[in-house]
């Protein structure tokens, strides 16, 4: 018995320091794709809350369990024939790599901001376990997108719903992100 490979799909990894705006996008994006989701965050293990929680930056060890895990979850929507979003820092190269290695689908939207943005941002959010105080070191770990990867950063200065309209324009034609192109009649 042959299998057929599943459709081409795009899996959106909405990315970028605490407070860009991850979460916020990927919902005005899922509400206009209508695509499935997930909050990168989820993956966190109970160990890593209680560690930013505490106001102490993960290191490369804590991350890999979780980055390892949102990649399965992308693989699986490529498996089943699902476009999807799912947020997540993804704040270096080799994580991005990680994410989307054996991923086709996978394309990044940097959300950025200024630092006193991010940082009004954080100061008034509530009920997330994210400290200001660990802003600087995730700018400091960011490696912004090389050219070689796919995708591209969006500022964030416009409200959700314009940001969200900007990154769509911005996808991949893959699976009903973009218009079909006409074809010529004679």
């Amino acid at each position: 018995m042959t299998t057929m490979p599943a459709a081409p799909t795009a899996t959106v990894v909405v990315m970028g320091v605490s407070a860009c705006g991850k979460s916020t996008i990927a919902h005005e994006l899922v509400d206009r794709l209508g695509w499935a989701f997930a909050e990168g965050d989820d993956f966190h293990s109970a160990a890593n809350v209680a560690k930013m929680h505490a106001g102490h930056a993960l290191t490369d060890d804590d991350r890999w369990p979780w980055l390892r895990s949102i990649a399965a979850w992308i693989g699986a929507r490529e498996q089943a024939g699902d476009n999807a979003i799912v947020t997540c820092s993804a704040l270096r190269r080799s994580y991005r790599d990680l994410l989307r290695a054996g991923h086709p689908s996978v394309f990044f939207v940097h959300l950025t901001a200024s630092r006193a943005v991010l940082s009004d941002r954080i100061a008034h959010r509530q009920g997330h376990y994210m400290p200001t105080s660990l802003l600087a070191s995730q700018l400091a770990t960011l490696e912004p997108l090389a050219a070689d990867e796919p995708g591209a950063a969006v500022d964030v200065d416009d409200p959700p719903d314009v940001v969200a309209e900007r990154v769509i324009t911005l996808l991949p034609e893959r699976s009903g992100t973009s218009p079909e192109p006409e074809t010529e009649t004679e």
